[in-house]
């Protein structure tokens, strides 16, 4: 985690764990069959007599989430012009983000706007502007883990909606594997990048105190961590170093601290089927409405 841009936590080696863990987890999968379920409906919605649409994507990292929901919103509006700002502090992620645009022929028909810089700088520079850009379409996949404040980001960008306007936070589910794991362990754990881990919970309750309307759909997930308890596999120490934010699991913690570690991640946080370990990795989507 750079020490200027909070948000920028996968620039070089980060980047490589998070690709690694994305492999091993199906975690886009599960995000995406949420957001095709979800998304067509609401676009239908949001869209009706619009013009012009412009869309958001806060923490868009490489853009494959951005990418099906632009070309979802393109198939529900075809003759709609698009517009879309992207906000995302890692240079090694929004250049993966260009590239995809760059083979992807119907992204290209959208102009982009880049803002390389954290979700608190962007906010910054908005406030800084005397007219704001005000979007039909905000979301925050995966990233609200990362903001210094969470009421005043959801406050903010709710701020950014224009008549009818959807924002969609997709955030790990209350009493999912991590929600477990993360606030078990919160002092060992929230140290570095996440310094307040947030699930759902947080933010339902961040939603209700602010009197914001809103949906809650959910996105199942569990992805098989076995070889997590075997010392000499590869993969399990790796995607421990993922699930724990560390470089290396196996010398970050005291012996007793990793066998805790292990033993609340078979026994609370997964599941075990035909010899293996799956841990529960459900996810939350929450759209909130203008």
């Amino acid at each position: 985690m750079a020490a200027v841009e909070k948000q920028c936590c996968y620039d070089s080696g980060a980047s490589h764990s998070f690709r690694f863990y994305l492999e091993h987890s199906g975690e886009h999968t599960a995000i995406l069959q949420c957001v095709h379920n979800v998304l067509p409906a609401e676009f239908k919605r949001i869209g009706l007599d619009k013009s012009s649409l412009d869309v958001l994507g806060v923490g868009s990292g490489g853009g494959e989430v951005d990418a099906q929901i632009l070309t979802l919103l393109q198939s529900t509006f075809p003759a709609v012009p698009i517009t879309t700002d992207i906000v995302e502090g890692s240079v090694q992620l929004t250049d993966n983000f260009k590239a995809l645009v760059a083979k992807t022929a119907n992204l290209q028909k959208i102009p982009f706007t880049w803002h390389m810089v954290g979700s608190e700088n962007y906010e910054k520079q908005v406030k800084a502007k005397v007219a704001l850009k005000k979007f039909d379409f905000i979301h925050m996949v995966q990233m609200i883990y990362y903001v210094d404040n969470l009421a005043d980001t959801i406050k903010f960008y709710h701020s950014l909606l224009k008549n009818n306007g959807r924002l969609m936070i997709i955030v790990e589910a209350a009493n999912s594997g991590w929600d477990i794991l993360w606030k078990t362990y919160k002092k060992e754990l929230q140290v570095d990048a996440i310094t307040e881990y947030r699930s759902s919970a947080e933010v339902i309750a961040c939603l209700k105190s602010q009197g914001l309307k809103y949906e809650e759909h959910a996105a199942p997930n569990t992805f098989d961590i076995t070889g997590c308890f075997n010392p000499s596999s590869e993969t399990g120490q790796r995607l421990l170093n993922f699930m724990t934010a560390k470089d290396n699991f196996s010398q970050s913690f005291t012996p007793d601290i990793r066998a805790g570690m292990l033993d609340l991640l078979r026994n609370k946080c997964s599941t075990e089927k035909d010899g293996k370990v799956f841990f529960d990795s459900n996810l939350s989507c929450l759209l909130v409405y203008a």
